[in-house]
């Protein structure tokens, strides 16, 4: 189980090797993804709080990245933290996610990229429910759910 330690640690000294790497142009990631798709994921933006369409859903299966179908969260450790955005105490594997320092707006935080195509997901805090303590805050458009997860993996 990942803790905030481990969470520093990456964004500090380098991220865990992923499995495999999807690497595209700007112009094909803009093909492929919605314009809101693109704006959060290759452009660092964010979705309004309680607009994304996986805020409420909590039906079973794996959140997969939108831009590379990479499994990242598991729908049995999704929770609601009140926030706004999809929320998850731990990534499906530890490889799964990449950690960076975020310096943007005045403040501190941990950005959360997929480890595979780099895109931008969301942020992780050190507030989230026990045992990990983590909050993984996602923004929906990131992600794609996967309810037949056997016919993704």
């Amino acid at each position: 189980m990942l803790t905030w330690k481990d969470v520093i640690h990456y964004s500090v000294h380098g991220n865990p090797k992923p499995d495999k790497r999807v690497e595209k142009t700007e112009a094909e990631w803009q093909e492929a993804l919605s314009p809101e798709q693109f704006r959060i994921t290759r452009k660092k933006g964010t979705e309004a709080p309680h607009s994304g369409a996986l805020c409420s859903i909590y039906e079973a299966g794996k959140y997969a990245c939108v831009c590379c179908g990479t499994p990242l969260f598991d729908s049995t450790i999704k929770f609601d933290s009140g926030t706004g955005w999809p929320s998850f105490t731990q990534p499906i594997k530890e490889n799964a996610i990449q950690y960076e320092k975020d310096t943007s707006y005045g403040m501190v935080r941990v950005e959360v990229m997929c480890n595979t195509c780099d895109a931008h997901l969301g942020h992780v805090f050190p507030d989230g429910p026990a045992p990990s303590g983590l909050r993984y805050c996602i923004n929906s458009e990131s992600m794609e759910l996967i309810q037949n997860a056997a016919d993704h993996e």
